[in-house]
Formats: C-alpha cells, sequence, structure tokens
C-alpha cells in the first residue's frame, strides 16, 4: 500500500510452532518456533490461530506425528496440542520481541455455525438459509460469554505472559452473525459455515482492529 507507506505481509503458519519433515513423515514441533526468526522488525504482528488444530485426529491431518518434547506420538487431545504450541509462541514473545517497538495483537477465535440448537433450531440444522443474524434475548443472555475450552486456554496463556498482548476478541459478536457465512454458495459443493463471505463480518473485525492499533501507537 504504497499511499499509505506500509507493507503488509501475510505468512501461513496455521499452528504457530514449526512443522518439518523427519525420517519417517513430517513432524508437528509443539516446542518449536522457528519462523519467529522472520517476525522480530515487523512493526505490528497479528496473530490467529484455532481452526486447524480441529484437523488433529481426522483424516485431514496435514502432518504424521506430533513431537512434545522427546515424546512423538501420531496424534493428541486437540485443546492439549492447542494449549501446548500458544505456550511455546507465549514464550516465544517474552523473549523475543521486543514490545515497545513491535505491537503484537492475538485474534480470538472465529466461531463456527453448524449447530442450529445454538439459536434453538431443530437438531441437524446450520447456517444454510439463514438471512439475519441471531437476535438477543431481552437480557441478552443467549450467547453468555464465551467459555468454550480453546477460548479458555487462549486467555488463559495471554494472562500468564510478561509482555502486552492486545487480545482482538471478535468471538460473541461474530457469534450471533449465523447468516454471514457462504453456506452452499461456494466451491467446494459442501455447506459452508466456517468461513465469512465479503464484505460482512470481517468488516466489523478490521473497524475493531482499526481502532486497536490506534489505541496502541498514540
Amino acid at each position: 500500500m504504497q499511499d499509505y507507506e506500509v507493507s503488509v505481509l501475510r505468512l501461513n503458519s496455521h499452528y504457530l510452532v514449526d512443522i518439518e519433515e523427519g525420517k519417517n513423515g513430517s513432524v508437528l514441533k509443539l516446542n518449536s518456533m522457528k519462523m519467529g526468526n522472520l517476525w522480530n522488525e515487523m512493526d505490528v504482528l497479528i496473530f490467529n490461530s484455532w481452526l486447524w488444530w480441529t484437523r488433529i485426529g481426522t483424516p485431514s491431518q496435514p502432518f504424521d506425528h506430533i513431537e512434545d518434547g522427546n515424546q512423538t506420538v501420531k496424534s493428541m487431545d486437540q485443546i492439549e496440542a492447542y494449549r501446548k504450541a500458544l505456550t511455546t509462541w507465549a514464550n516465544w514473545v517474552d523473549t523475543s520481541v521486543n514490545t515497545t517497538k513491535t505491537k503484537v495483537i492475538f485474534q480470538a477465535l472465529s466461531p463456527s455455525h453448524y449447530n442450529g440448537r445454538e439459536w434453538n433450531k431443530s437438531e441437524g440444522t446450520n447456517c444454510e438459509g439463514e438471512k439475519e443474524p441471531i437476535i438477543l434475548t431481552n437480557n441478552g443472555t443467549l450467547y453468555p460469554k464465551d467459555s468454550s475450552p480453546p477460548s479458555l486456554v487462549l486467555k488463559e496463556v495471554l494472562n500468564q505472559m510478561k509482555k502486552p498482548i492486545h487480545l482482538l476478541d471478535i468471538t460473541t459478536l461474530s457469534k450471533l452473525r449465523k447468516d454471514g457465512h457462504p453456506s452452499k454458495f461456494n466451491t467446494y459443493g459442501l455447506v459452508d459455515c466456517k468461513h465469512w463471505c465479503i464484505a460482512g463480518v470481517q468488516d466489523t473485525w478490521n473497524q475493531l482492529l482499526y481502532y486497536a492499533l490506534k489505541k496502541l501507537f498514540i
């Protein structure tokens, strides 16, 4: 973006930690983060991770083994693996990032809408055909504070960090947007209640990010 003298670099590191080729196939290394060497010189770092962790233990798992310290396994609990990788990332930020120069933002979980029972629909329904957001009850309790295990793990790890991290908490507001997904209108042939339409929900995320950046740099 030359007009603003800003460069935006997008790096794919779905699990934050390293995936390397080994003798017996690819290995997710929960205690290794060599990619961090590429990030140190940035003015702003924005991280996001969770959705790919749900592939652990499924046919779409994109690696053959998981290395946890001196132990190597074929698979492990998704939440526990996520916690260990987040802890590795947090330790890297605390020891390697100069947060007076480099501001660090972590985007909270992006929710999906595959379970219609969450908004009082029958079992087996999803976001297909949804045209309106979820309407909160009078006291606003239809969607209480997000207490999903991955969200709790993320906030727990962030709260234990020494360096200042800004949590871009988009989870609860996005939960209300059951109407914001591509649904059956995509190129995959399946109902997609995980990704988001453009334009839409992400515009609100961008507004929140804009105000977060103003707060961090003013």
